[in-house]
């Protein structure tokens, strides 16, 4: 049989209007002749409004009680959606995370999807025409209902797509597709036809909100092909796939930006064997994220260690850090949350070297200072000051051609 699945964000089914819009785009693989999957994401507001309920009843919430909670937004709007198939005549039928099942860690609100089953899904197909399924959940083994973390209904439909070899999974939002960057920021941005897995997954990693990492990394492992389109359009979107000839021969495709950083120094610390190891073992056991890592040259026996994390873990990472401080020999520990990430991305600077400096050379003559680099193969990103980040982007973009479909100055 052909599947097609079909994930609507929170935007998208908000109320009884958009419901209405999604039921067309849900039609159209339908009336094909296609099995469709739909996945829906909890009204749009709805997951923060249980959250502040759950607040206003515990100072500290039972994770997964909280999971018990916010779950309920996406039973409603399967429930809801799945009525409007129903009265047009559909053989449907609503499912919520626990009734597949979607399998996932004890993790509670982060949860990572461990298996699903694709016999009982198949199975399901067979009896019904159109399966709208809830998106950011699924259970663990002793059946305690889970959640994905935010933006996690895209992993649910890519882990769904993955489970049935669908032929589509078609991610629709409130924006037409993947940009070079922020439209917002730059009018000059502009919709990509393809990006690949890993240039997407950059992106995503970079806080590019058009879908989740977990999503891509699911798309990627299992050759899932993904379309990120509008809800609101018939406008064909951008298709996320394996990078071909064409793809490699454009130098950059995108510039993107987290602003959720923050710089933490460990200054004067001993420099001796383990003194990394005594630093980073601490802050992942606290589940914290590191990314950008610098050490300063050893002076008199001592460096300074520097590095970002996420601004939300910023409290937690200065209290880790103030109990191993004196361990560590350091005399001071400085942090700044006035910080942006920067990064030029592009699968065609694996087999070109001028990316770098063209892009620091831009940043120089706009007199912006970068504070801490780091690369990967398709990536080079700057740490600069929050205050600069709209110039920074336009200034790359610029730079790169990214307005202009094949530019000379982007091609290898």
């Amino acid at each position: 049989m052909n599947i097609v699945v079909q994930k609507f964000g929170g935007t998208s089914v908000r109320n009884l209007e958009c419901m209405k819009q999604v039921l067309e785009k849900v039609m159209v693989p339908y009336e094909q002749g296609n099995k469709v999957i739909v996945v829906l994401s909890a009204m749009s507001g709805e997951t923060n409004r249980l959250i502040a309920l759950a607040k206003e009843w515990s100072n500290a919430p039972d994770l997964a009680e909280m999971d018990s909670l916010v779950s309920t937004g996406e039973q409603v709007s399967t429930a809801l959606f799945t009525m409007l198939l129903k009265d047009k005549g559909i053989k449907a039928r609503s499912l919520l995370g626990f009734q597949i099942p979607i399998k996932t860690n004890s993790y509670h609100s982060r949860a990572r999807i461990l298996e699903m089953d694709s016999d009982e899904i198949t199975s399901l197909l067979e009896k019904h025409d159109i399966l709208v399924v809830a998106g950011f959940q699924g259970c663990t083994e002793d059946k305690r209902i889970t959640t994905l973390g935010r933006g996690g209904s895209d992993t649910s439909a890519v882990a769904m797509a993955a489970a049935v070899n669908a032929d589509v999974c078609e991610i629709y939002t409130d924006v037409s597709g993947v940009f070079t960057t922020d439209p917002n920021i730059c009018t000059q941005a502009r919709k990509l036809d393809m990006v690949s897995y890993d240039e997407m997954l950059e992106m995503a990693s970079m806080g590019a909100k058009v879908l989740q990492i977990r999503s891509v990394e699911f798309a990627k492992k299992y050759n899932v092909k993904v379309h990120v389109r509008s809800t609101f359009s018939d406008e064909i979107g951008t298709f996320v796939t394996q990078e071909d000839e064409k793809m490699e021969s454009v130098m950059v495709s995108g510039i993107a930006y987290d602003k959720d950083q923050a710089r933490v120094t460990l200054a004067k610390v001993l420099d001796k064997p383990g003194v990394s190891a005594t630093l980073f073992t601490p802050l992942a056991e606290n589940g914290i994220l590191v990314d950008m890592i610098v050490q300063n040259p050893s002076r008199d026996g001592r460096t300074d260690m520097t590095f970002t994390v996420p601004r939300a873990d910023l409290e937690i990472t200065l209290e880790v850090l103030d109990r191993i401080k004196d361990e560590m020999g350091a005399e001071e520990i400085l942090y700044d949350q006035n910080v942006c990430k920067i990064s030029v991305i592009g699968v065609g600077m694996r087999n070109h070297s001028g990316v770098a400096s063209k892009a620091f050379q831009a940043l120089r003559d706009e007199n912006i200072n970068i504070l801490m680099i780091s690369t990967s193969e398709i990536k080079i990103t700057c740490l600069i000051e929050e205050k600069y980040t709209e110039l920074a982007i336009r200034t790359l973009h610029n730079t790169f051609g990214l307005d202009k479909s094949g530019s000379e100055e982007n091609m290898l």
